[in-house]
């Protein structure tokens, strides 16, 4: 009796799960941190493991590409179908720091398991889930008989995104060319919990930017000459109360011109999610929940722009007194932007505002990070279609949607290939990203195998036909 697409699928994962995860262990035992100049030799050769294991898979082309950090792999494996839709992975190959005494119980970098986790720095964050699509393209194969996978399939996997990806847009620029593709698959998330299988749909922006406020050219004596002179500190005390009004709404001029406002759809399947305000405090170690008015904890995290002081000094914080008009005072500022937001817009808006706002005898300094921008794909998209299906069959249950709160690189690849981003991640948020005894539950990630064996046919079949 012939197996099922489905059971051929499942069939091959188990009779090749032992090597994959022996190879897997091997990966992890490299200490890839690219945050520590002492881990570039390592970094470099995780690289040079991945590009020579991704051969192995059988992709015809297996890339090292330099950057004037860290390297990144391509690799690329055409389907010969002129109609293929183009499908770019995305991931990253390095990782946060770890040692033994930061509090894990086993060595970081030396993989074990333990009730049926995989524990090592980068199981799950990133190098778990950019291993899965190695295995699944083979069981795709396998069950379906090709020789080549139905989709153009390209994966690129980045060196930096653990050192704030410094050269990531610059490398997509040099090789957009190479890069294109009809979507984006970003596999460096995760879902709701085990229970509730989700696809992210959208992750929001970040601009942030440093205000120095420089008065008097040196600390002065406040009896002499307080109420006199204008205070620096005081200034950015009440740059920090205008930010919002009553309401929690962010006060600045124009700073809501064009989002994407959340659809009623999108509203609904949140209010389905088993959101419990309780234990999400409890890991927010915090108190009470506040923010913007009309909207639940979920809407503000995931749909709504945020403004938030990061950081705020000035003046003496010693013990005791020291009764001064300081000379400078410090703000540290960031907006988390939603679809529809420009990061050069708010910029522009944030100057204006802060400079109708600082009173003469105060000089100004307003300094700007390189932003990220926001990426949304809208429910109906055809490709989140067909990752939703995907990895439905996986997990023989609905799949439901979230947002992540979160910024990231993956809206480089939106932004330069004009592709959209869809996430495929299988990591639970009980995995302890950057934290002591990371790991990565192995019937998800073994279920991240199979979404990527369905994934390509169903996109192939689903694609050419969409509007």
């Amino acid at each position: 009796m012939s197996q099922t697409p489905d059971s051929a699928v499942r069939t091959y994962i188990g009779q090749h799960r032992a090597a994959f995860l022996d190879d897997l262990a091997e990966w992890l035992r490299i200490p890839s941190v690219s945050a520590q100049p002492d881990h570039a030799p390592d970094v470099r050769r995780s690289a040079d493991w991945l590009a020579a294991k991704l051969t192995e898979t059988g992709f015809p082309t297996a890339e090292v590409w330099e950057t004037p950090g860290a390297p990144a792999v391509f690799a690329e494996w055409p389907a010969g179908d002129p109609e293929a839709p183009t499908v770019l992975v995305y991931g990253h190959h390095d990782v946060q720091p770890a040692t033994r005494e930061d509090g894990w119980d086993s060595e970081p970098f030396e993989p074990v398991v333990r009730e049926n986790r995989l524990y090592a720095r980068g199981a799950a964050d990133d190098k778990g889930q950019v291993f899965f699509h190695t295995l699944g393209v083979r069981a795709h194969l396998a069950a379906t008989g090709r020789t080549a996978p139905a989709v153009n399939l390209k994966l690129l996997i980045e060196g930096e995104e653990e050192s704030g990806s410094p050269h990531f847009r610059a490398l997509v620029e040099q090789h957009a060319d190479r890069l294109a593709a009809d979507a984006v698959i970003v596999s460096d998330t995760g879902m709701w919990s085990e229970d509730t299988p989700t696809v992210c749909t959208g992750m929001r922006g970040l601009a942030e930017c440093e205000i120095v406020l420089h008065g008097p050219d040196q600390d002065i004596h406040s009896g002499a000459f307080g109420g006199a002179v204008p205070n620096p500190a005081t200034v950015a005390a009440r740059l920090v109360a205008a930010l919002h009004d009553e309401h929690a709404r962010v006060a600045i001029p124009g700073f809501y011109d064009g989002i994407v406002e959340l659809g009623d759809r999108e509203r609904r399947l949140w209010a389905e999610l088993p959101f419990d305000e309780a234990s999400w405090l409890r890991e927010a170690h915090s108190y009470a929940t506040e923010g913007e008015a009309g909207h639940t904890t979920l809407e503000r995290i995931w749909a709504r722009p945020t403004a938030e002081v990061n950081g705020i000094g000035g003046g003496y914080q010693g013990p005791g007194s020291k009764t001064i008009i300081p000379s400078s005072a410090l703000l540290k500022l960031s907006f988390r932007l939603v679809a529809g937001q420009d990061p050069e817009h708010i910029e522009k808006i944030v100057r204006a505002w802060a400079a109708e706002r600082i009173p003469a005898g105060i000089r100004a300094e307003i300094t700007f990070l390189p932003a990220t921008r926001p990426c949304l794909t809208p429910l109906d998209h055809p490709g989140l279609q067909s990752l939703a299906r995907a990895m439905g069959r996986a997990f023989e249950g609905p799949i439901r949607f979230t947002r992540s709160g979160g910024s990231g690189p993956a809206a480089d690849l939106q932004d330069v290939l004009a592709a959209p981003v869809l996430f495929l991640g299988i990591s639970v948020p009980s995995d302890g990203w950057h934290a002591p005894n990371e790991k990565v539950e192995l019937d998800l990630l073994l279920k991240g195998v199979e979404t990527s064996a369905y994934l390509w046919s169903d996109l192939a079949e689903n694609w050419r036909h969409a509007p």
